[in-house]
């Protein structure tokens, strides 16, 4: 610890992300990353995007992505907001959107950036307890509050929420915004993007780092109210003018632009999520239902931690938390066949 460090930086402490291990041959399911690599279309262009050109500063309101995101969602361009990756996204929310004096509410099993957001930010927030089953109950949101936030799917568990619940929320409301984090949305679930032009105190973030294979390249989207975006193109502007360089503006044009490699991968991903789920009920798992990448998972007989230690001599790694309320359960990344196969084929010799 520094003397020069001021009470902020004491009092913080940081998200630790999945490992990204330095050992080779290792099966990694523990990052949530797609197995599949991105669109030949987005490694072309990025090639051909290669030249004399960066030398200069990026567009800095990424106005090409803007504009197939915006048709892609069939909003405006002055309905969405980028950054890079969906986390710089999600902090300048928690800078522009949520009042300070809270309580900004979010889940207890949640993503873990949003407890450090609120203490980088110095906002006041309330956890709010999963059910029993790791759904979350929208009537316990009905409370006084100064922003709601969650995944959906939510993180770590995978469970979903439908736009109807999102509906029901926003109807009952009405005084502050709602940030609904569907990093996941793609892989089993219906986005709330049809909500957006009905509720001016909507938001969405959305990510290309997951169903679309560009988790190296850092390129996170908001949709919103305009009103809404002004106020988080404020922040990046007194932040940092150029968060999302040329290559990455690329890649995500035409990322977005190739719908069927995108629905191909997420296909696999589900088809192979529903494999994995089937062989390990059968071997004694209890798997909470995932809209996800990721499955969610505890067996009755067998520590959590000890499994992980187990697979990671093995060569898989997958993630385990410490929380009170799930230290006992596993997420899963969903990989490739073989890989899931490796997974399942070490699982069957430890239990």
């Amino acid at each position: 610890m520094s003397l020069f460090w001021s009470k902020v930086v004491h009092k913080l402490h940081p998200y630790v992300p999945g490992e990204q291990p330095k050992i080779s041959d290792l099966i990694k399911l523990n990052a949530n990353e797609n197995p599949y690599g991105p669109s030949p279309k987005v490694l072309e262009a990025i090639r051909l995007g290669t030249s004399d050109n960066l030398r200069l500063y990026p567009d800095p309101n990424a106005e090409p992505l803007r504009q197939v995101i915006a048709k892609h969602h069939s909003l405006n361009i002055e309905q969405v907001f980028i950054g890079n990756g969906s986390d710089e996204v999600l902090a300048h929310i928690f800078q522009a959107l949520f009042q300070h004096d809270g309580p900004l509410l979010f889940p207890d099993i949640t993503y873990g950036f949003y407890p450090i957001y609120s203490k980088l930010y110095q906002i006041k927030y309330k956890e709010i307890a999963l059910m029993d089953d790791f759904s979350i109950n929208i009537d316990d949101y009905i409370q006084a509050n100064s922003g709601i936030i969650f995944p959906n799917p939510n993180s770590p568990t995978g469970r979903l929420l439908s736009v109807a619940e999102v509906r029901s929320l926003l109807i009952n409301n009405t005084d502050s915004i709602v940030v609904v984090d569907e990093a996941y949305i793609d892989f089993g679930g219906e986005s709330a993007v049809i909500l957006i032009n009905e509720y001016s105190n909507l938001f969405i973030t959305q990510t290309l780092s997951k169903s679309r294979s560009l988790a190296g390249i850092r390129v996170g989207y908001g949709l919103g109210h305009a009103d809404l975006i002004e106020g988080l193109m404020r922040i990046k502007n007194s932040f940092n003018s150029y968060p999302v360089d040329r290559l990455a503006i690329i890649a995500g044009v035409a990322s977005i632009q190739d719908h069927n490699y995108f629905q191909s991968t997420c296909d696999k991903i589900i088809k192979s999520r529903d494999i994995i789920v089937k062989e390990l009920v059968k071997i004694g798992f209890k798997v909470t239902p995932s809209a996800a990448n990721f499955i969610f998972v505890s067996h009755p007989k067998y520590n959590a931690a000890d499994l992980a230690k187990e697979l990671r001599k093995k060569s898989v790694i997958i993630r385990h938390f410490q929380q009170n309320r799930i230290k006992e359960h596993l997420r899963i990344s969903i990989g490739k066949p073989e890989e899931n196969q490796q997974l399942l084929t070490v699982l069957n010799s430890l239990v």
